[in-house]
C-alpha cells in the first residue's frame, strides 16, 4: 500500500524518538559545560559563606567546623587555605599548603593578566585559572574575610570538555540502539493496530462486490472492534435489503412486460391445449368404445386396451400439470423469490439424485466444475430449469451416450450448460424450440411421453429472472445452457 498507515505511524514515532535523542545530544554538548561550571561556582560561594560564618563566630578551629570542612572538601573535591595578617597559615585542607599559599600571595600582590574573572565584589573574586604545573584548570574564589584574613578556595574542572565528548558519544551509541529497538517495537505495535483496519478494508471491498458472507472477527473491545461490529450489522442489512430490492425489481419488470401479453397468452394457451388434447382424447375414446362394443373379448386384448387408456390419461395429466405451471409463470401469478445460493451444490445434488435414471439408460454423466459459485436467483425454479435440460439430455442421448455438465464463469455471470451426445437439432428447428408444444421429432417425443412444454417452462422461468438461455449445436451432440448473476466472491475470506 503506497500510503500505509502502519508505515506513517512507525515513521512518526521513530522520527520523534530520533529528534528527541538529537536534541538531548545538542543540549548536552552546548549546555552541560556551562551547567557544570555554574554548579562549581555555587559550591565555592557556599563554602565561602560557611568560612565567613566560622570566622565571625570564632569557630574556625572548632571540631564541628573542621569536620564539616573535611566532608565538603572530600565531597566536592575542594582545596581551602586561610592566611593571617603575617601570611601564616591559619586553616588548610591540604597537607602540603605551600603551593596554594604562593598562589594566594601572587593573586593578592601580583595578579596575572591571563586570569578569567567570573565574578568580583569588594570582598572576593571568582576566577578561572590554569595550572601550568598540572596542566589543569581550576575555579577559585579568593579575597579577605571579615576579620582581615586572606583566603582561597579552589576546585578542579576535572576535564569537563572530555567528559562532555564522552557523554555525547555514549548518548549517540545508546540513541542508535534505542532507535532501532524502538523502531522494531513500534513496527510490531503498529502492525497490531493496522491489521484490523486492513481486515475492515477487505470486508468493505467484498461488500462493494455484493458479497456479504465475510464477517469482522475481533475481541479487543476497542473503537476499531466497535466499527467492525457495525460493519457486520450493515452487511446483514444490505444483504437483506438487496435481496428484497432484487425481488421487487424482478416483479416490477415482470409486471410491465406481461401486462400487454396476458390476453394473447390466454388465446394461444387455449388453442394449443385444444390441439394437444385432441389426439389423446381421440385415442381414449376409440379404445373405450372398442371395450364397450366388445372388440377383443379375450383378457389379453382388454388388458392392452386398458393400458393404452391409462397411458394416454397419464400423459394428459402430466401435460395439464405442466400447462398449469407454465400458465402461472407467463401470467405473472407465480412470485419469483430472488435469493443468494450455491449453484454448484444445487447441480451436484440433482445429479446424485438422477444417478439411477442415468444408469438405467446406460448413460455416463460428467460434471467438469465443482468450485463453489454463489448466484442470485430463485433456487427452486433454477432446479426445475436444470431438471428439464437434464431430462431432455437423457431422452435424446445417443452415440457414446455421454452427458457433460459444465459451470463456467463469464464476466459477472455463471453459464450452466448440459451437453448430450447424439444427433444435432436441425437448424430450421432451433428458433422454434422454446415455443409451446413444438416438437422436433414428434414420433420420438410421443415415445418417451414428452409434451413439448418443458422448454417453454424453461423460457418462462429464465425470462421471469431476466437472465439469458439458449442452445448450441455441435457435430456430436447438443448443449442447452442458461446463465445466472454471480453474487460476490465465491468463498469467504478470513
Amino acid at each position: 500500500m503506497k500510503h500505509s498507515i502502519r508505515r506513517q505511524f512507525a515513521a512518526i514515532f521513530i522520527g520523534l524518538m530520533a529528534g528527541t535523542i538529537l536534541l538531548c545530544w545538542f543540549l548536552n554538548g552546548s549546555l552541560l559545560q556551562k551547567y557544570y561550571i555554574s554548579n562549581k561556582k555555587a559550591v565555592l560561594l557556599k563554602m565561602y559563606g560557611e568560612l565567613e560564618h566560622a570566622v565571625l563566630e570564632e569557630m574556625l578551629d572548632s571540631e564541628t567546623y573542621s569536620l564539616s570542612l573535611q566532608q565538603n572538601c572530600s565531597k566536592y573535591n575542594l582545596s581551602l587555605l586561610v592566611l593571617d595578617y603575617n601570611s601564616r597559615i591559619v586553616k588548610s585542607s591540604e597537607s602540603d599548603s605551600n603551593f596554594m599559599k604562593l598562589q594566594l600571595l601572587q593573586h593578592v600582590f601580583a595578579p596575572a593578566d591571563t586570569q578569567e574573572i567570573m565574578d568580583r565584589t569588594e570582598r572576593y573574586i571568582i576566577q578561572r585559572v590554569g595550572d601550568p604545573r598540572s596542566h589543569m584548570e581550576y575555579i577559585e574564589i579568593w579575597g579577605i574575610l571579615g576579620n582581615g584574613y586572606f583566603f582561597i578556595i579552589r576546585t578542579a574542572l576535572e576535564g569537563i570538555q572530555d567528559s562532555v565528548a564522552i557523554a555525547n558519544r555514549f548518548l549517540a551509541y545508546v540513541g542508535i540502539v534505542a532507535a532501532i529497538a524502538s523502531g522494531l517495537i513500534i513496527w510490531y505495535v503498529s502492525r497490531k493496530i493496522t491489521e484490523p483496519i486492513l481486515q475492515l478494508a477487505k470486508i468493505s471491498r467484498h461488500m462493494a462486490q455484493l458479497d456479504f458472507e465475510v464477517r469482522y472477527q475481533g475481541s479487543g473491545g476497542n473503537e476499531i472492534d466497535l466499527l467492525g461490529e457495525n460493519i457486520n450489522k450493515l452487511s446483514e442489512t444490505l444483504e437483506q435489503t438487496i435481496s428484497e430490492l432484487k425481488t421487487a425489481n424482478n416483479e416490477l419488470k415482470k409486471d410491465i412486460e406481461k401486462k400487454n401479453e396476458i390476453d394473447e397468452m390466454r388465446r394461444e394457451f387455449l388453442a394449443n391445449v385444444s390441439h394437444e388434447l385432441k389426439t389423446p382424447i381421440a385415442l381414449i375414446q376409440g379404445y373405450a368404445e372398442g371395450l364397450q362394443e366388445g372388440i377383443g373379448d379375450d383378457p389379453e386384448s382388454r388388458s392392452f386396451y386398458c393400458d393404452v387408456i391409462v397411458d394416454e390419461a397419464t400423459k394428459m395429466n402430466t401435460m395439464v400439470k405442466k400447462l398449469l405451471t407454465l400458465n402461472q409463470l407467463e401470467s405473472g401469478n407465480d412470485i419469483v423469490s430472488m435469493e443468494r445460493f450455491d449453484i454448484t451444490a444445487l447441480v451436484d445434488n440433482y445429479l446424485q439424485s438422477a444417478d439411477l435414471l442415468a444408469k438405467q439408460n446406460e448413460i455416463t454423466v460428467h460434471m467438469k466444475e465443482k468450485e463453489t459459485m454463489y448466484v442470485w436467483g430463485d433456487e427452486f425454479k433454477t432446479e426445475e430449469v436444470f431438471m428439464n435440460y437434464f431430462s431432455n439430455a437423457v431422452n435424446h442421448c445417443g452415440n457414446e451416450k455421454v452427458i457433460e455438465v459444465n459451470l463456467e464463469k463469464r464476466d459477472r455471470h455463471v453459464r450452466i450448460s448440459v451437453f448430450n451426445t447424439g444427433e444435432p437439432i436441425p437448424e430450421d428447428s432451433l428458433p422454434h424450440l422454446w415455443e409451446k408444444f413444438y416438437k422436433v421429432d414428434k414420433a420420438r417425443t410421443r415415445e418417451y411421453g414428452g409434451s413439448g412444454v418443458g422448454l417453454s417452462i424453461v423460457k418462462a422461468i429464465m425470462e421471469s429472472m431476466n437472465q439469458k438461455y439458449g442452445v448450441i449445436n455441435y457435430e456430436n451432440g447438443v448443449a442447452f445452457w442458461f446463465e445466472l448473476e454471480l453474487a460476490g466472491e465465491d468463498s469467504p475470506v478470513s
